[in-house]
C-alpha cells in the first residue's frame, strides 16, 4: 500500500522553504557569533597600559592610549613613563578578561605581594585633598583618618573602602589599610592621590583586594601589589581619564601582552614600549 502525502499548494511550499533558509542563516550566524572573541574592552575609548619584562619583574612602564569610537584605531598619548609593582612581581588576577586567556603563570592571591595581571576597570579616584583641588575625570573621594580598606578575607566588607564611622570600629578590625597613611604611618604620602584599580569585584575571599594606582613613598619603591609613580605622573594621569570613556588598566609582562593584544583589542604590541631592562 502506497503512503499517503498531504500535497500543498505552491505557495505554501515556497513559504517553508524560505523559512527553512532563514532559520538556517540565523542558526550559521549566531554559531559564527558565538566563536567570536570576546571584547574585553567594549566600550572603552581610553586604556591605561604597564608592561613588565617577565613575570619576576616589579617595575615596568606606563602608558595612555584614546581613540574616538569602538571601532577606531588606538593612539598613544603622551610619553611613557616609569613605574613599581609589587615587590613579588605580578600573577593574574579577577578582572575583565576570561579565565581560559591565562596561561600557566602565578595567580593572584592575598597578601602574595604580586600585582593583578590582566584587564581591569578603572574606578573612583581618591586623596587627602578636597575634591576642589583635584583635577579628574573620575568620581573623587577624599579620605579621612576613618577610612580603611578592607584586607581582610572573611570580612563582608572584604575588598571595599570603608568609614569606621559609619560602618563602626569592629567592621574594620583586622584591616592594615587605612588610607590616610599620613595620619597612621608618620606622613606617609602614597595614598595622597591614587585611583582604584577593580581587580576582584565580586571579592571572592582570598583572591586579593586594595589594589590601586598610588604615588611612591621613595622613588622606584615596590609596592604590596598596587602601581605606583611620581606625584607629577600620576597627576597627569588623572587629569586625562575620563569615567565617560570606560577607562580600564592593562597590565602584563611584555610577552603576555604580544600574545593577547590581538584578541583584546589591545594597542598593538609594537606601539607599546618596552620597558627598560
Amino acid at each position: 500500500m502506497r503512503t499517503a502525502r498531504l500535497a500543498l499548494p505552491s505557495r505554501i511550499r515556497l513559504h517553508l522553504a524560505c523559512a527553512a533558509i532563514g532559520l538556517l542563516l540565523f542558526l550559521t550566524g549566531a554559531a559564527a557569533h558565538a566563536e567570536l572573541p570576546p571584547k574585553v574592552v567594549y566600550g572603552s575609548t581610553q586604556l591605561v597600559v604597564v608592561t613588565t619584562g617577565t613575570w619576576d619583574d616589579s617595575h615596568g612602564r606606563l602608558q595612555r592610549f584614546e581613540r574616538d569610537g569602538e571601532d577606531s584605531p588606538w593612539r598613544r598619548v603622551g610619553a611613557a613613563v616609569e613605574v613599581s609593582t609589587g615587590r613579588n612581581d605580578s600573577a593574574w588576577g579577577d578582572g575583565s578578561h576570561a579565565r581560559s586567556d591565562q596561561d600557566a603563570g602565578p595567580v593572584k592571591r592575598e597578601g602574595d605581594g604580586r600585582s593583578p595581571a590582566g584587564i581591569f576597570p578603572v574606578g573612583t579616584a581618591f586623596g587627602y585633598a578636597p575634591a576642589a583641588e583635584v583635577r579628574s575625570g573620575l568620581p573623587y573621594a577624599q579620605m579621612d583618618a576613618g577610612h580603611w580598606c578592607m584586607d581582610v578575607p572573611g570580612s563582608p566588607l572584604y575588598n571595599r573602602i570603608v568609614d569606621a564611622r559609619e560602618a563602626g570600629a569592629r567592621a574594620v578590625a583586622g584591616s592594615t589599610e587605612p588610607m590616610r597613611l599620613d595620619i597612621h604611618n608618620d606622613g606617609d604620602p602614597r595614598y595622597r592621590l591614587g585611583m582604584v584599580i577593580e581587580h576582584n569585584r565580586q571579592a571572592v575571599p582570598g583572591r586579593g583586594s586594595c589594589i590601586f594606582a598610588h604615588l611612591w613613598r621613595t622613588p622606584g619603591e615596590t609596592t604590596a601589589g598596587c602601581t605606583a609613580m611620581s606625584g607629577a605622573d600620576m597627576e597627569t594621569l588623572l587629569a586625562w581619564i575620563d569615567a565617560a570613556a570606560r577607562p580600564r588598566l592593562v597590565l602584563l609582562p611584555v610577552d603576555q601582552y604580544r600574545r593577547l593584544a590581538g584578541g583584546w583589542q589591545l594597542p598593538p604590541a609594537d606601539a607599546v614600549r618596552e620597558p627598560a631592562p
